[in-house]
């Protein structure tokens, strides 16, 4: 029993960082990504690399080809990514809705640490470190509503656009406005209005930031003048 509780752990490691190195861009469409180099990197047995690139592939993120290998699976076209943003859209909501009453501290604590992440991402101007803290902020959201199909299925989902998050970042003049962008949504959280938490996160999944986003949140929650500013 210790020997599967350890197995299942390193492939859960593994799952993590390796589903962070695609969704960053660290690993590039049509990629491969050999078993033998993993378990190398890593200094691993080879059952939890097997175990967790299965994984990766039940996420969508990557596919087996036979005769070929593993490799990072290529991205939804355009047209596909404009279906699966309201798809991601309403998973997040939902998952709001399901969590928001028993949000607490650990949680606003695991937020502020992404936060800090993105502040550190966007004043070096590393748009690949942004990428994956941006996944990993709305990760913690989905996760949080502890039901393992809702993320299984918004780990597909946003496996299958992930370069949007590069692209997305690589818009911006100033980096920083995206890091405002999500402090603003955990200040709604802290708030502890569920429709106006549901509403300014629904308005920003798939939609350009804007130094308006803070404004907005004052307005929302009715801060006084002596609100943190993101």
């Amino acid at each position: 029993m210790a020997e599967t509780v350890l197995v299942r752990g390193l492939r859960d490691q593994l799952v993590n960082n390796l589903r962070a190195d695609v969704l960053s861009g660290r690993y590039k469409e049509g990629d491969v990504i050999r078993q033998e180099e993993v378990v190398k990197r890593y200094e691993v047995s080879r059952t939890p690399v097997r175990e967790a690139l299965i994984q990766l592939e039940n996420e969508g993120l990557l596919v087996h080809i036979p005769n070929r290998g593993t490799r990072v699976a290529r991205q939804a076209p355009d047209s596909i990514h404009e279906l699966l943003i309201p798809l991601r859209r309403t998973i997040e909501t939902y998952a709001l809705r399901v969590c928001f009453a028993s949000l607490n501290e650990d949680d606003f604590t695991g937020w502020d640490a992404i936060l800090e992440q993105m502040r550190v991402a966007c004043e070096q101007g590393d748009c690949v470190a942004l990428g994956e803290a941006d996944i990993a902020f709305h990760r913690f959201l989905v996760d949080r509503a502890r039901e393992p199909a809702l993320s299984k299925i918004w780990s597909t989902i946003v496996g299958r656009v992930r370069a949007y998050f590069l692209r997305y970042h690589r818009e911006y003049k100033d980096l920083m406005v995206v890091y405002r962008e999500h402090a603003a949504i955990v200040e709604t959280f802290r708030g502890g209005d569920l429709q106006a938490s549901i509403e300014f996160l629904a308005a920003r999944i798939g939609d350009p930031a804007s130094d308006e986003l803070f404004k907005d949140l004052l307005r929302i929650t009715n801060a006084g003048p002596n609100a943190r500013s993101a």
